[in-house]
């Protein structure tokens, strides 16, 4: 077999691995998402807890990279302190690294199980939780297979000429290995996929267990440059936790590998074989920084403050944050197809407010930030000002000449607009009434009413997601799936009502404190939903999919 056919079997090995731990990462998010975060917050507060919840949410989602950022954004909207975020991720960082160790074990019977169970319960049912989790199990099977694959594709480079002159190479320029390794995490955004693929490769000996340990650390340097890069356009806040990581994580193995260097420590310790070195080796590696980013943490999260703050250009008399600027171009108002294009880009500059405004809400449920609340009711009155606009701006357009379906695709933008103009009208007046209510009173939604809401937010947030692209696409396909999905919600919250009465029924003291908010509000957000699922009626009936309130069958 020649050297290119085996790379081109490695190559697409390495792939279907990076494609499972995405799989397994998203198919959690979507089922679980909700629930993990919510149970986050409420330990963050702890530090022991922090760490525990931190490995937790490591292992589920499959990566400590997604929990840095989830982490980094509670930290950015002062839900949890940054000390408490630099421990959660420490936590994750150790949770990353039992996911490898857990993954060495000999589980290829679990790879037929996982494939043929995952796959009934994704086709056998609509359920959404249902099939996320057969998605979940789909992806865990992959990525068994997977490992499978590179062992079998890198088989024949037992007798390649090249390999003992490259790991040699490298076994004498511990430095380069290590640099090289970083790169590949970065480029694999995945540390759990990068020692995979080294302790797979030092099952066949072609990694030497020194080598390992340069690669290992050169994994965890590229791991910790992950978050930051991702966050670099972000709020200061949120930057944080991912260069207080950075710092422990990403210093800690430069650090590591200058005293590895210098003693040349005997590896055996670590394990029998090359590969439970290699992984052996990164779990201890990450123990090390937990143990010190404990007494540790304030320090760094000061530290990394004042890096972010170097880094972020003092603002200017005019913050640019509050430049509006308007496409609604009154020269263009002579050529119609100009004139909706204008239009169609200022409706979509209100779907991108709007979303803001709902994305927030629920966060204010959780922590009334007088500042972020005026914050949010002056993003309603810029809805307000650029409703106006376009409605007076699309009114002088149809005093021009206009073909038929120009004039019925003014209607449609009219209408959308005068829609999110709703939508944010009932997150100002009823859901931030609720949110002050709340917090007047001192209440708390319990646990499972708290999850209940916020599910139903996420899926109202996600059918906003559609909506607002079935406007620039009008793609019936989706305009379809969002008048399914809002049917799908009307059952949701029959269901959610008759979990509530029954708390109420059995007497919980916090339903029966919460019980006009909780309704309240899952009635507003089934609003917003039909509001926002009746700005893609105008496709379907195009296509002539939509009879009367329902949708024609087939």
């Amino acid at each position: 077999m020649s050297g290119s056919v085996v790379l081109l079997h490695l190559a697409g090995a390495v792939a279907l691995m990076l494609f499972a731990t995405r799989m397994v990462k998203t198919g959690v998010e979507r089922a679980y998402g909700d629930v993990l975060r919510h149970r986050l917050r409420a330990t963050m507060r702890n530090p022991f807890l922090a760490v525990l919840a931190g490995t937790g949410l490591a292992i589920a989602f499959q990566s400590s990279t997604a929990v840095t950022l989830l982490v980094s954004s509670f930290a950015g909207s002062g839900i949890v302190s940054g000390a408490a975020g630099q421990l959660a991720v420490r936590g994750a960082e150790i949770g990353s690294a039992l996911v490898v160790k857990l993954l060495t074990f000999d589980l290829t019977l679990l790879v037929p199980l996982c494939l043929v169970s995952g796959t009934v319960m994704f086709m056998a049912t609509e359920r959404r939780d249902w099939r996320q989790i057969g998605r979940i199990l789909v992806g865990i099977g992959l990525l068994i297979l997977s490992l499978e694959m590179i062992g079998q594709a890198s088989e024949p480079l037992r007798e390649s000429r090249l390999m003992p002159v490259i790991i040699n190479y490298f076994s004498t320029d511990l430095i380069t290995a290590f640099l090289l390794a970083g790169l590949v995490t970065w480029l694999f955004q995945s540390s759990i996929a990068a020692v995979l693929l080294m302790a797979t490769l030092a099952g066949r000996g072609f990694i030497t267990p020194e080598l390992g340990i340069a690669l290992v650390l050169g994994v965890n340097l590229g791991s910790s440059l992950i978050a930051p890069l991702l966050t670099r356009t972000a709020e200061p806040a949120v930057r944080v936790v991912p260069i207080g990581n950075l710092l422990m994580r990403g210093m800690g193995s430069v650090v590591m590998l200058i005293l590895f260097m210098t003693f040349k420590p005997t590896v055996a310790f670590l394990g029998a074989t090359a590969p439970d070195q290699i992984v052996n080796a990164h779990i201890l590696f990450n123990v090390i920084i937990l143990i010190a980013g404990i007494p540790l943490a304030g320090l760094v999260y000061k530290a990394s403050e004042r890096i972010v703050a170097l880094g972020t250009p003092p603002e200017s008399a005019e913050s640019l944050a509050t430049v509006e600027l308007s496409a609604l171009n009154e020269a263009a108002l002579d050529m119609p197809s100009q004139a909706l294009a204008n239009a169609t880009r200022e409706v979509v500059r209100v779907c991108e407010t709007v979303e803001i405004m709902l994305k927030r809400i629920i966060e204010l449920y959780e922590k009334a930030d007088p500042e972020k609340i005026r914050a949010l009711a002056a993003l309603d009155d810029r809805v307000d000002r650029k409703h106006a606009a376009i409605k007076l701006y699309l009114a002088k357009a149809t005093a021009r000449p206009m073909t038929e379906d120009e004039a019925l695709r003014c209607q449609e933008l009219i209408g959308a607009c005068v829609k999110l103009e709703q939508v944010g009208d009932i997150i100002v007046r009823n859901m931030l009434v609720h949110v002050q209510k709340k917090f007047d009173r001192g209440l708390e939604f319990t646990d499972e009413g708290w999850r209940e809401l916020t599910a139903f937010h996420a899926s109202v947030l996600a059918n906003a997601r559609l909506a607002f692209n079935v406007l620039i696409s009008r793609d019936a396909t989706t305009a379809r799936q969002l008048v399914q999905e809002k049917d799908r919600l009307r059952d949701f919250e029959k269901e959610t009502s008759n979990s509530h009465f029954v708390r109420l029924r059995d007497g919980t003291a916090k339903s029966v404190e919460t019980s006009s908010i909780h309704l309240d509000t899952i009635r507003d957000l089934k609003q917003i939903n039909s509001l926002l699922a009746s700005m893609v009626y105008p496709v379907l009936e195009e296509q002539g999919l939509l009879s009367g309130s329902r949708l024609k069958t087939g």
